[in-house]
């Protein structure tokens, strides 16, 4: 597995093109309201990402058809935008993807829309928690799997698990690249695999489960639901290991 080193002009690249990612998210955020469609919140997105010159990198990527996938209430991740009124008590997942000068960004929230359970708000968090504390501690020299292994463990200790098959990755001049970076240990073994480097930029995305963590995929192609066919929820940021470190790229 070859796992490119960036140089700090091509982090600062790459940071570009995510703070044009976290601009994006917190425009759905804002916007998010009981009545408005998946379809006017994607071409919201779109709108906002082409007027500060990038395109929107999953439009068309592997044959996905928006610009953002909007994934509500059981579908934990790649939801198709629809015609779909958004409800109180839903809860939405929003993961977007930008080029720009040839570098990729992405990132994801979940969010609920008005009031929503207890549960749910629990849910959110978990998939948000994770990731804060899975980036707090990256550290140069550990190594991948004992990051996957960090995610299971903190989720699991919240009561849920992690949705399986689906996975974080490395970003650069392409939307997905090495290494590939599960929210679980694959193997059995920690301390095994590529070690964590200076230069590296990845993107982390806990994907939650509450019962099961066997993913299915709708009829459309894309939606992915667990078997349990409860509610789930992601969360994702890109991150660059710099000085030790991971530092955040996609925020506003």
């Amino acid at each position: 597995m070859a796992i490119g080193l960036k140089k700090p002009a091509e982090i600062e690249k790459l940071r570009a093109a995510n703070k044009i990612v976290g601009g994006t998210l917190e425009l759905l955020r804002k916007n998010t309201k009981v009545g408005m469609t998946l379809k006017e919140m994607d071409a919201m997105a779109e709108d906002y990402i082409r007027s500060h010159d990038a395109k929107p990198s999953f439009k068309g990527l592997y044959g996905f058809p928006n610009a953002v996938c909007t994934s509500l209430n059981e579908v934990i991740i790649h939801g198709i935008p629809s015609d779909y009124k958004l409800q109180e008590g839903d809860v939405i997942g929003y993961d977007v993807g930008t080029e720009l000068e040839g570098w990729f960004g992405d990132a994801a929230i979940s969010m609920g829309v008005g009031e929503i359970t207890k549960e749910d708000e629990d849910l959110i968090a978990c998939s948000k928690d994770t990731l804060y504390y899975a980036i707090e501690n990256i550290k140069q020299g550990m190594r991948f799997k004992e990051l996957s292994s960090m995610m299971e463990q903190f989720i699991l200790e919240r009561g849920f698990i992690p949705l399986r098959n689906f996975c974080g990755h490395g970003i650069g001049r392409k939307p997905h690249e090495e290494p590939e970076i599960p929210n679980y240990l694959e193997g059995g073994k920690a301390k095994a695999g590529p070690k964590i480097k200076n230069g590296m930029v990845f993107c982390l995305e806990p994907m939650i489960c509450q019962k099961e963590s066997k993913p299915v995929i709708l009829e459309n192609g894309w939606d992915v639901v667990s078997t349990d066919g409860l509610r789930g929820s992601h969360y994702e940021h890109a991150v660059a290991v710099i000085n030790g470190k991971a530092e955040i790229l996609s925020l506003a």
